[in-house]
């Protein structure tokens, strides 16, 4: 079923991306930030209804990083809710996103203790927390929000079934500053990976870091590897190892090999594998934001962690934004993976298998075209609501939808798409090549150990 979610995210991320560059370029006037809406999408409450309080867990940190506006978003869409739905309360805790998606979320599941309302970033990960009865089937209730959405819901569906819904969709990229690179002589993207090697030695010359990059968290050194996967592997293969977790294929351990020549050439900043990914100035990006280090391999979404590191006015994040730019990660020597091919990934929410009906209902008033567009113009994020995909204006973000648009296909993150077992396997394979503590071959043996345990 994998291979279903996968095809059925690509076709319909496409055909989103479409549709926001069509909308991005449509020449209309500018209209006013929307409020979050009024009346939940769903039904409304009576007054005479039974008290209920709704735990909610999110990944956007107050003051984390840039990540307060979406934290401050988020509160509002509870007060809009509950403004209109009395009965409902909220209590929301803001935890940041490795504790949550490694820590809290599993413990919390297991316990039988968890929140009504979780971050969830589909895939093989949440198909694992719904083989275990952990998640609410929501095919029934929001069945007209999952039609209106399309297929960017795929990777938070099961077996047919639908256990959660996206808020925001995109692809990865590598983000530069263009003063750097023009300081280090640097006049054109790179398309290639010899480019981008000449790029990086160009740039150790004029004694600047080439790349930054988070190793301490995992996931951000992984990145590298899944790319180089992307290219070496076919399609097919690609989505054959989502359903049976075979990789014996020979292209799984030539990423492996394409990673470790591309770290010999000492690309990365020292104490690389020591340094996180976005908390405090001395991370992958905070380098970049403070202009210590020219490029770093992330989503769509570090346009907004870039931002949390100036002094927070219009002039400061004006500034910013005329200094970032940001390529697709270049193409490679032979493989047998399409070069326009993408990896990306969104953000969504689950309830909780015995959570209340109105955790259903609350997560269909977050999706709504109304309340989509009010988070795209409150954060500047890539909506999921083909309707809201007019309210992008951030020029990169709007890059980012043409790459989407113009992808071959798009592959859902591989930890997420493996799930938390395999996943985890592969990661720390990785990590261990960047430590240089482990091999190409190495991330191969331990993601099929792990297969064979499930």
């Amino acid at each position: 079923m994998a291979n279903m979610r996968r095809a059925g995210a690509i076709t319909a991320f496409a055909t989103s991306a479409a549709l926001l560059l069509a909308a991005c370029s449509s020449g209309e006037g500018e209209e006013e930030t929307p409020e979050p809406t009024d009346a939940a999408t769903n039904g409304q409450a009576e007054e005479s209804a039974e008290p209920v309080t709704l735990t909610w867990w999110h990944n956007a940190v107050a003051g984390d990083n840039g990540e307060n506006d979406l934290g401050d978003y988020w509160q509002s869409l509870a007060d809009a809710y509950t403004a209109e739905n009395p009965h409902v309360t909220f209590e929301i805790e803001q935890v940041q996103n490795e504790d949550l998606q490694r820590t809290r979320i599993p413990l919390a599941l297991q316990s039988g203790d968890a929140p009504d309302l979780y971050q969830a970033w589909g895939g093989g990960e949440l198909s694992s927390q719904v083989e275990s009865g952990y998640v609410m089937d929501l095919s029934e209730t929001l069945a007209d929000d999952i039609d209106r959405l399309g297929g960017g819901v795929s990777p938070w569906q099961h077996e047919g079934s639908t256990y959660g819904l996206p808020f925001t969709f995109g692809v990865e990229g590598i983000w530069y500053r263009e003063s750097l690179f023009e300081e280090a002589g640097i006049t054109e993207e790179p398309a290639t990976m010899e480019e981008l090697n000449a790029a990086v030695q160009a740039l150790k010359d004029a004694d600047i870091t080439p790349i930054a990059v988070g190793a301490a968290d995992g996931w951000p050194a992984a990145h590298w590897w899944y790319n180089f996967a992307l290219r070496s592997c076919s399609q097919e293969v690609m989505a054959a190892a989502g359903v049976d977790r075979d990789f014996s294929d020979p292209c799984w351990v030539e990423a492996g090999e394409q990673l470790e020549e591309f770290i010999d050439t000492e690309p990365f900043q020292d104490q690389f594998i020591s340094t996180v990914a976005q908390t405090g100035a001395t991370s992958a990006a905070g380098l970049v934001a403070t202009g210590e280090a020219a490029m770093e391999l992330m989503g769509q979404w570090n346009v907004f962690v870039y931002e949390g590191f100036t002094d927070g006015t219009e002039e400061g994040i004006a500034a910013l934004q005329d200094d970032l730019g940001w390529f697709p990660m270049p193409a490679t020597e032979g493989g047998e993976g399409d070069p326009s091919a993408a990896l990306g990934g969104g953000d969504g929410f689950s309830c909780y298998v015995d959570a209340p009906p109105e955790c259903a209902d609350f997560l269909s008033f977050i999706v709504s075209d109304e309340n989509q567009m009010a988070f795209t113009e409150a954060t500047g994020a890539l909506p999921v609501a083909p309707a809201a995909a007019d309210s992008v204006t951030n020029p990169v973000l709007v890059e980012l939808a043409q790459v989407a648009g113009n992808a071959e296909y798009v592959q859902l993150w591989l930890d997420t798409s493996f799930g938390t077992n395999v996943g985890g396997a592969m990661n720390d394979g990785i990590v261990s090549i960047f430590a240089g503590t482990g091999e190409a071959q190495d991330v191969v043996d331990l993601m099929t150990a792990a297969a064979l345990t499930e």
